[in-house]
Parts: structure tokens; C-alpha cells; sequence
């Protein structure tokens, strides 16, 4: 009798069918891996860099050292440094975002603390200052550096401040003007300077701190006080003031504030009877219209002064020399 019920045909027509599909899973399968795994390497490295950078922070922070004195303002405690014991006093006001004002100021103290009491003052958030809540407008950050220099028992001074102490001092010179005897600029900023309105970019900065992203983009960085004015040990404490302050909630809001600040003192000049000199930064290119801005600074005053040095920003790293030859001549010659 025929076998008509042979489940050969069955059995081939079966493994005929399953045999697509084997070789279809497995290109599926290895593309599921791959995307896996590109997924979880970015997790996995990002958790790996916010261990890292939990550690570090903390082995970081017990490596600061103290410097200077802290004394009480507003309910907290601001840092001085306090330098020289001349007849003057030149108190120095650090630029938006230098996070250890009373080190990254040192080559510039070192050259006038020979003929002047100097006084390098942290405003909260900055270097060993405590942090607070009290906005950073220019208003409150003025009071506040006021209060520090009164605890001093310091009342008569001459007023030196770097980038945006400039604004600051604007609405210092007024408030104070009975103690204030002149002011000098390192490359200050000026009201209406261009960009005045445009906060600096602080979105996300949290979070790639927590994140240990930051720390990374710094190690690639390199050294950025490569070739300047300070010790190994000087640059190893800038470094932890930097990672503990510059994204700190105080310096962020200070940032936030930046165009409010520079709003409040649009249209204001120094009291007339005021001194003012100020060095302006020349890079390589031709920048007439900064000086330009400083030029109509220092014309509104009785007695002001301009002078241009060849440098970046950050002119008392490197011009420190000339900075404090020009500002005995020019403070010998106005007066006061």
C-alpha cells in the first residue's frame, strides 16, 4: 500500500520555513547588541565619570588651604588678603568669574605692596568667601565689599578693579564717594560696552559638573596658568577654587545677573572730581573702539587717563610691572 501519509514532505516543508527565519534573527540579534551597547557605553561612562567626580570633589575640598582672613559681612564671612603697609591703601576688586581673586591677583601685589597697603577682597562666592543667598546685584555686592573694608577699619582708599568691577565701581564711587580716592581699571568694563546685554552662558553647567563632564573638559584642556606668574602649589589651589566655586549657586547668579548689572548704570560716569585711570587691553588686532569706550570714560572726569598695554584680559598676569609704575606716576600727579 502507498504510504500517501509520509511526513517527509512535512518535515521539509517545515525546515524550509524555519530556516528564513534563523538567518533573519541573527542579523536582527547583532543589531540589538550593537545598539545596546552604544547605549549603554555613554551610561556607562557617564556614571563612571560622576563616581569619579563625587570622590574628587571631596578629596579636592579637604586640599584647599586657608589664606588671608575672613571677616563677618552680611551674616557670613568674606575673605581679605591683606598685603604691604604703606600710607595707601589700593583695594582690589576681582572680574566676573575668577574664582580665587586673593591668588589669581598675587603677581599684581607682589608689585604694590612695597609702597601700598594692598587689599584683595573675595566677594561672596569667590575664593575662601562663603557663599549666599543675597542676589549679585551691583548694589549688594558693593555693600558687601563696604562692610568688609569697614571691619577693616579701612575708610580712605583707592579703588583697583579688573573687567567687571568697572560696573561696580560705579556704583561704588557714588555711594562711597567721601571714601574713595580714585579708581583704576584693569581692562574694566564700561556701561554700553557692546555685548552688555547678553548673559554668559550658564544653562546646563550643573549638571555637567554633577555629571564629572566638566572635570573631563578641564583635563583636556591642559594647564591654563601654563606660563604665568605662580608656583605649582599657587596653581594647584587655583584649580580647586575654580572646581568649587565656579559653578556654585552665587557665581551662577552673578553671571545671570551680568545685563541687569550693566543696566543699572547706563549713562553714568565717575563723580567728576574722581581720578580715573584706566589700562585698556591691546591684542594683536587694532581694537579702537574698546579704547575708544575708555577714552570717553576717563574724558568725563577731572582727571583721567588711558593706557593702552599689550596683553589679554587677564592684564595683571602678565603686565603687572607696568601696572603699578603708571598707577604710583598717576596717583602722585592728581589731586587727591
Amino acid at each position: 500500500m502507498p504510504d500517501t501519509g509520509t511526513p517527509a514532505p512535512h518535515h521539509d516543508i517545515s525546515a524550509a520555513g524555519r530556516q528564513p527565519r534563523t538567518r533573519l534573527r541573527r542579523p536582527l540579534r547583532i543589531t540589538l547588541w550593537t545598539v545596546a551597547t552604544l547605549v549603554a557605553l555613554p551610561i556607562l561612562a557617564v556614571a563612571t565619570t560622576s563616581i569619579v567626580n563625587a570622590v574628587a570633589t571631596h578629596s579636592e575640598l579637604a586640599a584647599i588651604r586657608p589664606y588671608g582672613e575672613r571677616v563677618p559681612v552680611d551674616g557670613g564671612r568674606m575673605n581679605v588678603v591683606v598685603s604691604g603697609a604703606g600710607a595707601e591703601t589700593i583695594v582690589l576688586l576681582p572680574g566676573l568669574g575668577t574664582a580665587a581673586p586673593g591668588l589669581d591677583f598675587q603677581p599684581l601685589i607682589s608689585e604694590l605692596d612695597d609702597t601700598h597697603r594692598v587689599v584683595a577682597v573675595e566677594p561672596f562666592g569667590t575664593g575662601l568667601s562663603d557663599q549666599t543667598d543675597s542676589p549679585r546685584t551691583a548694589a549688594n555686592i558693593a555693600g558687601e565689599v563696604h562692610e568688609a573694608l569697614h571691619h577693616l577699619g579701612v575708610d580712605r582708599y583707592v579703588l583697583m578693579g579688573h573687567s567687571i568691577a568697572g560696573i561696580y565701581a560705579l556704583e561704588y564711587s557714588h555711594r562711597y564717594a567721601d571714601e574713595v580716592t580714585a579708581f583704576v581699571g584693569i581692562d574694566s568694563s564700561v556701561p554700553d560696552q557692546p555685548g552688555w546685554d547678553e548673559p554668559p552662558a550658564t544653562e546646563g553647567l550643573v549638571a555637567l559638573r554633577d555629571l564629572g563632564i566638566l572635570r573631563v573638559l578641564t583635563a583636556v584642556r591642559g594647564d591654563t596658568f601654563a606660563g604665568l606668574p605662580y608656583d605649582d602649589a599657587t596653581k594647584q589651589q587655583m584649580r580647586l577654587l575654580t572646581t568649587k566655586n565656579s559653578t556654585a549657586p552665587t557665581l551662577l547668579d552673578e553671571m545671570d545677573r551680568a545685563p541687569e548689572n550693566f543696566a543699572s548704570v547706563r549713562g553714568e560716569t565717575f563723580p567728576a572730581d574722581l581720578p580715573v585711570l584706566l589700562f585698556v587691553a591691546q591684542g594683536d588686532g587694532e581694537e579702537d573702539g574698546w579704547r575708544t569706550l575708555h577714552e570717553r570714560q576717563a574724558a568725563s572726569v577731572e582727571h583721567g587717563r588711558v593706557v593702552t598695554l599689550r596683553g589679554d584680559h587677564y592684564l595683571h598676569h602678565t603686565r603687572s610691572p607696568e601696572i603699578a609704575a603708571d598707577t604710583d606716576v598717576f596717583l602722585a600727579a592728581v589731586p587727591r
